[in-house]
């Protein structure tokens, strides 16, 4: 079965596209295990158990499979009903069936147990029910049982077709109508209702009664008349309530009116869980009846279903109360008054409203809160969520072609590298200021005193002595090295990521660390000459005379090998800045995500800024020390050999305070610009959405959530067959058509004995 979980719905409906009939072609194939003249054709095996994996890896229940095939199968052109004597071999009686033709019999059907010769066109249009039409096999030992089974064929034809109905707005219904049609000639008769009805556990577990007028309503006095696609629609959602109805007579057995508050939560458990939320279902024998006798009125009954029915009618009432704002408490007067103006709900309904609201905290108000934990989980009206949250939760799990891999990682790049220009636009100025503090030196300075008594005064004085255009000294070969730099660290962090993500979604810590180390590892590519470029050019500001430095001048007199100068102080800071960072930034984008499972691109700028506070500043040392290998020493001031000796002399010319000089700077610079750049990135992330298969960009959209676990997806299921699994599970759930899976155990000796001759 499908379990069930405490969630929301996902109410985003996205239409699916439809699949390539030369890869659908190529999935029919691979799963098609019978051939007739030539041409493949799958079996009800086939496709519920191997291509679906609706059922599970158990023993399927066979008649589930066949009704579930029989969907498909719209021809209806399959091979009627056999009855079998399992452990015999070749012992197969033919039974015809009403409006079934074409009586074969087949060879090595998977998982059914029949085998043998093949027999065709056994019969034909056979219009009648109970003529045994002969023997077929030969002699052989087993034991008794017979087993009715109808074995149908879907041919490809058929299978593109219902990929097709698959992505119908209206394929919930259309799934369920073609359920009920065993003739496929667009119609259900009272004897196809009555059926598929009783194979499901809810009508087995309390029959329903095929007498009452209800059914005389829609079936005709003489039950001939048949329903058409629209009418079925609205009997399948009134048959529920009906049957609730029934149930309640059935329990009433003093014909009292009444029901004890057990019998009542069995009803609703059994009938209408699709309705009930986990807290609802906690709370329904205490709320039975709404007084503390817990006997419940037919009234009281009939107004419980209709709240749940109309939780969309209540939220609109809220909002005409609170308006945007989710946290207003609203009276239980004030919300009958409002109530009025609808006139679809009943005072008795905002009692039962209320009762379970104060059931969670007793304070007789209410807010959007309370009514979210009471309304349906309507899950099963889209199957799209649920196909959506069963792929993001498996995604990690489902391996990719190497080339779309390829294809996304350039994805990412590029979105990274124009993530990573605009967040170094946005934050030079404060970048200019942090390097010029950095290299300024307490000994040996060429003017002789300090230039810059702190990060404001050099932002003054940059802007009084060079303009504003100073304070962006540098900034092209910062944006044509940053877009590489930050689409590389973006891109490697998420690859990391992915591979260590588990089923469930989620990354371990030590995984998250090595992603943004090996993301910080890899930058420095990119990062180190792009910073030593940067920063010759932002301290040639300082000097008024001399001949102009340019990005040109200073790659002539640094050459390739030069401008890796400086290179393991730049992997001492970018390796443990990213290891830092990233994991910061993930579970702070987390914590920000709101009920419906997203982020706002304000919460994602005041992650990623907060993330860079501990990153940057923690840092600082390894970045003075990079900084002044890579700056070209002047006259009278100290020179370095390397990352050791540049560490000893800071600490004993200028003491350990010097190796955070600009760290004020470097977290003001760093944390906004980390915050615009992946702001920047989950946006564009969002606006040109392309979906690879993978993961989707967390709080990107409302999570898709649901009580329903799916199975695993299938990478074969393409087009409209992802949303097959979630539409047979939306069937189940909201029109309450469990069908028994899996095959009852067989009796045990002792209990063989007990009940043989």
């Amino acid at each position: 079965m499908w379990k069930k979980d405490d969630s929301h719905l996902y109410e985003q409906v996205a239409l699916t596209k439809r699949a390539d009939p030369a890869e659908l072609k190529t999935i029919f194939l691979k799963y098609a295990s019978v051939e007739k003249n030539g041409e493949f054709f799958m079996s009800p095996n086939d496709f519920v158990t191997r291509y679906l994996k609706i059922i599970g890896d158990d023993l399927p229940n066979a008649n589930t499979v066949q009704l579930l095939a029989g969907v498909v199968d719209q021809t209806k052109d399959g091979y009627g009903y056999y009855r079998i004597y399992p452990y015999y071999r070749n012992y197969h009686y033919f039974r015809n069936y009403r409006y079934y033709r074409n009586y074969r019999y087949g060879e090595h059907w998977d998982g059914l147990g029949i085998t043998g010769r093949r027999y065709e066109d056994m019969g034909g249009n056979w219009e009648g029910q109970g003529e045994d039409l002969g023997t077929v096999g030969g002699t052989g030992k087993g034991c008794g049982g017979t087993q009715f089974l109808q074995l149908r064929l879907i041919s490809f034809q058929e299978f593109v077709a219902f990929e097709s109905v698959l992505c119908a707005p209206d394929a919930l219904f259309i799934v369920a109508f073609q359920l009920f049609d065993k003739t496929g000639k667009g119609e259900v008769t009272f004897e196809d209702a009555k059926q598929v009805f009783g194979q499901t556990t809810i009508h087995q577990h309390i029959p329903f009664n095929w007498n009452s007028e209800f059914v005389q309503l829609h079936f005709g006095k003489d039950r001939k008349r048949h329903l058409t696609y629209p009418e079925f629609t609205q009997f399948l959602l009134e048959i529920q309530l009906e049957h609730a109805k029934q149930a309640f007579v059935q329990r009433d057995n003093a014909q009292s009116g009444r029901v004890t508050a057990m019998d009542f939560r069995d009803i609703m458990v059994t009938i209408r869980p699709h309705m009930l939320t986990p807290f609802v279902e906690e709370c329904l024998v205490a709320a039975a009846g709404g007084t503390t006798s817990h006997q419940v009125s037919f009234s009281y009954f009939n107004g419980f279903n209709s709240l749940l029915n109309n939780m969309e009618l209540i939220r609109k009432i809220y909002s005409t109360l609170a308006g945007n704002r989710k946290d207003v408490e609203v009276t239980k007067e004030e919300f009958v008054l409002a109530a009025q103006k609808f006139g679809q709900v009943t005072p008795m309904e905002v009692d039962i409203l209320f009762q379970l609201a104060d059931l969670y905290e007793p304070r007789g108000r209410m807010t959007l809160a309370d009514i979210e934990r009471i309304a349906p989980l309507e899950e099963g009206t889209l199957p799209y969520n649920l196909a959506e949250a069963q792929r993001q939760k498996a995604s990690g799990d489902v391996s990719r072609p190497v080339l779309i891999q390829i294809a996304e990682s350039a994805y990412r790049f590029a979105l990274g590298s124009v993530a990573g220009a605009v967040g170094a636009t946005a934050v030079y100025p404060i970048d200019l200021v942090k390097t010029r503090m950095q290299n300024q030196r307490s000994t040996g300075s060429f003017v002789g005193e300090l230039m810059y008594k702190n990060s404001f005064d050099c932002f003054k004085k940059v802007l009084r002595y060079e303009g504003f255009f100073g304070l962006y000294r540098g900034l092209l070969p910062q944006l044509l090295g940053v877009a590489p730099e930050k689409a590389i660290k973006l891109t490697v962090n998420d690859f990391v990521r992915d591979k260590f993500r588990s089923k469930d979604g989620s990354v371990p810590l030590a995984a998250e660390i090595l992603a943004g180390g090996c993301a910080g590892g890899s930058q420095v590519i990119f990062t180190n000459p792009l910073e030593i470029v940067k920063i010759r050019l932002q301290v040639a500001g300082e000097i008024t005379t001399g001949p102009r430095v340019s990005a040109l001048s200073v790659l002539r007199d640094l050459g390739f090998f030069g401008l890796y100068k400086g290179a393991k102080a730049c992997f001492l800071r970018d390796i443990p800045f990213s290891a830092i960072y990233f994991p910061c930034y993930a579970h702070l984008k987390a914590s920000f995500t709101n009920e419906d499972g997203r982020v706002s691109p304000g919460n994602l700028l005041l992650a990623g800024s907060i993330a860079g506070m501990p990153a940057a500043s923690l840092v600082t040392p390894a970045d003075v020390i990079k900084t002044r290998l890579q700056v070209a020493a002047r006259a009278g001031q100290t020179t370095y050999s390397g990352v050791v000796d540049c560490f000893v002399k800071i600490l004993r010319e200028e003491g350990p305070k010097a190796l955070w000089k600009g760290a004020g700077a470097r977290v003001f610079r760093s944390s906004p610009q980390f915050g615009v750049t992946l702001v920047t990135y989950e946006l564009l992330q969002r606006w040109f959405y392309v979906d690879f298969g993978g993961v989707k960009p967390a709080g990107s959209e409302t999570v898709p959530k649901s009580r329903i676990t799916l199975p695993a997806p299938n990478p074969d299921h393409v087009g409209g067959y992802k949303l097959a699994v979630a539409t047979f599970a939306g069937i189940e759930n909201k029109f309450g058509l469990y069908l028994p899976r899996f095959k009852p155990s067989p009796p045990t000796s002792k209990a063989t004995a007990a009940v043989g001759p």
